[in-house]
């Protein structure tokens, strides 16, 4: 469609020829993106200018103004019409009849209309008092009329925002940092709203408001084609789904990236973060710069008094080799000579993060564009000035943030740029694979007291999950990239390996605190074979904590932690020579006695409640302050010997609001002289909802569970229907594996599921039909994904033959996915 297209399609300024115009453009494959905006802008102009014109044939003194995002030309296919009629005040009269022949005909179409009839005296005063309406006459744009009108008020508000400047952009940028505290960061969210979170298209507005100010401007580069991808993916997302909408919803991801020619989802969504990284950055840039001109100017008069007129002289104080501090920023020094010192980007980076201050825009791209590789090995100094960055704690991201904007981090690591921008569509990680790497080195500088090689810390903190850009298993890709990094910034062999072996197992020892038997002797030795020396452990242990603290809040607790520590303890036991020993079953406790004989005299169930809030010391050392945090509730069961009691107890826990984090159930003899034998299940369990059950209601609806009389598979069925869904998402199939090496006592049977209310029972059940023993269980689960390890034996007490144990898992499998 062309431009004469539009002008003959838009002659018919009824809303029947507009809507078929514009839906003959909207449909058009040829045309999409900037050039679609522009003919949906030009196209919808000419209709009201027609509609202004059939209305307005007496009146003078009015005109029609397109304001905010039409006033841009940014409309989307579902985009508001901002329109401002304007007039003299002659003829209220007529410029209300006038009114009511343009909103209504808008109306009429379903189109949304934000409108406003005032005065030029009236729009100046609404603005002085309202910002929004202030931005958005800052983008008026004249449609049709009074040609002098509109352009005298452009002048206007464009006056009063300039000499308003040092009172509006503070105020301006209050109204951001409220926004992105409700909306959250455009580059790390998987459901973004592309317009209202930090990053986005109300941000790259703000930019063009600073700039319209002459107070301060935005780094250009690449800000224009942020914008422009924001603005087709918002298209995109309004075609797809035919709403109104700035929201990026996970199930309309793909049709989204269908929509704009690109592979998948991810790739969409990498895009969509590339491009907030850039407003971000940008308005980072220029509300600091906007903050020194407003300070300057506070403080120049009386400088300039005291100097008697002269011209202050800024500050330098010396930061490093070739890096000074001025007004706030690091810049580079007078003789610096960043083409021929290949460090210096590494060492200013070093001494802004220790400094706690921002790299100069203007520094950065100095650097950038005379960079100069750095040999391989790297010399010394440019390892430390790394290590020294990655130590500097919180500081750390602001200056990495600056460097990547220019291309300085991809320019000394290459393999940054496969994670850089990264989704992680996992509701456990709240960043992007780059970020969270980034946030692990943060947490692990303040672990760097606990280890004996800090720089080794920080440095397996920095490339721990860099397999995530490559395909198959990211700690095995890892390893084999951490190898080639570190030797090439300068590690000798040995170091080289101890980072291999870091980033190769990195999720080994949580993955094992939380999903295997501790007391199995088998478990410990495996770790201790895979770490290999007691410094590897304890580094490993330290990057353990630090990538689970930078993960988010539901991947670290108390009792994870103390899970590891425990862990840490027996391994580091192995590896000084202490053999574990096999454990032996333990005798039980006078409360496990008292127990199992009430259970046989009564014939039914018998428990007890009690809450666990140790915390080892080990683990205590990095809980925050206050009360510990409670590691569950040790609850004790004991049962007459009978079939179905794990589903049984499994479900009744899940009706009751109990997460299982850990079983153990074992059969009790009785005392000499007492025939017959006590199932004795000990569970640690957690409240959902913080408040526990009563014990007898347990006990009173366990006793109906075992005899029958309570449907737990009704009642279960009833909470999995009202459990909350994304719409249109599809959870992963669950898969079972055996691992027939994890233990000698009894076979592992791991599985992975999608969470939901009930879940072991149906395992339980599964395990029941297969006529296998369930010795304990290792319950962990992540955002909405469970992973359970079930120690199974045979009736006799013996780990599973193999066939058996791969029959079971594959029954359990299909159970799961029916």
């Amino acid at each position: 469609m062309t431009s004469t297209d539009v002008r003959k399609d838009a002659e018919d300024s009824g809303p029947s020829g507009y809507a078929a115009a514009r839906l003959r453009l909207l449909t058009e494959e040829a045309r999409s993106g900037p050039p679609r905006r522009a003919a949906l802008a030009e196209l919808t102009d000419e209709w009201l200018s027609g509609l202004f014109t059939a209305g307005a044939e007496e009146l003078r003194g009015v005109s029609l103004v397109a304001v905010g995002g039409y006033g841009r030309g940014e409309l989307s296919p579902r985009s508001d019409l901002d329109l401002l009629l304007l007039h003299d005040g002659s003829d209220s009269a007529g410029v209300a009849a006038l009114a009511d022949r343009l909103w209504y005909p808008v109306w009429d179409l379903g189109l949304a209309l934000d409108h406003s009839v005032r005065t030029p005296s009236e729009a100046r005063k609404t603005s002085g008092e309202d910002l929004k309406v202030q931005l958005g006459l800052l983008d008026a744009r004249h449609l049709a009329g009074d040609l002098g009108l509109t352009a005298g008020l452009r002048t206007a508000v464009l006056a009063d925002w300039r000499n308003q400047a040092p009172k509006r952009l503070p105020e301006l940028q209050e109204l951001c940092a409220e926004r992105a505290e409700r909306q959250g960061e455009l580059q790390y969210l998987l459901e973004p709203d592309l317009k209202e979170a930090r990053g986005g298209l109300r941000d790259a507005t703000a930019l063009r408001a600073v700039a319209a100010s002459w107070l301060a401007d935005a780094p250009r580069e690449g800000l224009a084609d942020a914008r422009r991808r924001l603005l087709d993916v918002r298209d995109a997302l309004h075609l797809t789904t035919g709403r109104a909408t700035d929201r990026l919803a996970l199930q309309e991801q793909d049709q989204v990236a269908a929509e704009l020619g690109l592979l998948d989802a991810d790739t969409l969504l990498r895009q969509v973060y590339e491009a907030a990284r850039v407003v971000s950055y940008a308005s980072d840039v220029t509300w600091r710069e906007v903050g020194r001109v407003l300070r300057s100017r506070a403080v120049r008069p009386r400088l300039r008094a005291m100097l008697g007129g002269g011209k202050p002289v800024a500050e330098r104080s010396p930061l490093a080799e070739g890096v000074v501090e001025q007004d706030g920023e690091v810049v580079l020094a007078r003789a610096a000579r960043p083409d021929r010192d290949p460090v210096l980007p590494l060492r200013a980076a070093a001494a802004a993060a220790q400094a706690g201050l921002p790299m100069s825009l203007h520094a950065v791209r100095r650097m950038a564009a005379v960079a100069r590789p750095l040999p391989t090995p790297w010399p010394a100094e440019a390892r430390e000035q790394l290590v020294t960055l990655l130590g500097s704690g919180r500081p750390t991201i602001e200056v990495w943030e600056a460097l990547e904007a220019e291309g300085l981090i991809t320019h000394f690591l290459p393999d940054w740029e496969r994670v850089r921008c990264r989704p992680q569509r996992n509701a456990v990680h709240i960043w992007t694979v780059d970020r969270h790497l980034i946030e692990t080195a943060v947490r692990a500088s303040e672990f760097t007291r606990r280890v004996s090689r800090p720089d080794l810390l920080l440095v397996s903190a920095l490339l721990h999950d860099i397999g995530k850009g490559w395909p198959g298993d990211h700690s095995v890709a890892g390893e084999i990239i951490a190898k080639d990094v570190a030797a090439r910034i300068g590690f000798d062999r040995a170091d080289v390996a101890v980072l291999a072996t870091l980033v190769r197992h990195h999720l080994l020892l949580v993955d094992t605190a939380t999903r295997r038997d501790l007391e199995d002797p088998a478990t410990v030795r495996s770790v201790a074979e895979a770490v290999g020396t007691q410094s590897t452990l304890e580094l490993l242990h330290a990057l353990t904590e630090s990538d689970a603290l930078a993960t988010g809040p539901a991947a670290w607790s108390s009792w994870r932690g103390s899970l590891v520590a425990d862990l840490v303890k027996r391994v580091a036991a192995v590896l000084a020579g202490d053999a574990p020993e096999e454990p032996e079953a333990a005798a039980p406790t006078a409360e496990q006695e008292r127990l199992a004989i009430e259970a046989f005299r009564t014939g039914g169930p018998v428990l007890s409640l009690r809450a666990q809030t140790e915390v080892p010391a080990e683990a205590a050392e990095t809980e925050a302050s206050g009360d510990p945090e409670p590691l569950g509730v040790e609850l004790l069961i004991a049962v007459p010997d009978q079939p179905g009691v794990l589903p049984a107890v499994a479900g009744v826990l899940a009706m009751h609001r109990l997460t299982v984090r850990t079983a153990e159930l074992r059969a009790l003899d009785l005392p000499d002289g007492v025939e017959g034998a006590v199932l004795l299940l000990d569970w640690r369990v957690a409240a959902e909802y913080g408040s526990l059950p009563q014990a007898a209601r347990l006990r009173a609806d366990l006793v109906r569970a075992l005899d029958g009389s309570l449907d737990i598979t009704g009642r279960l069925a009833e909470r999995d229907a009202a459990y909350p869904r994304r719409r249109g998402v599809v959870a992963p199939a669950a898969r079972v594996t055996v691992h027939p090496a994890a233990s000698r006592l009894a076979t592992v049977i791991e599985v992975r599921a999608q969470d939901a209310p009930g879940l072991l029972h149906r395992i339980g059940r599964a395990l029941e039909d297969a006529a296998v023993r369930v010795r304990s269980m290792h319950v962990s689960t992540l955002g909405s994904n469970a992973v359970d390890a079930f120690y199974v034996t045979n009736a006799k007490g013996v780990p599973l033959p193999a066939a058996e144990a791969s029959s079971v898992a594959r029954k359990l499998e299909e159970m799961l996915r029916g």
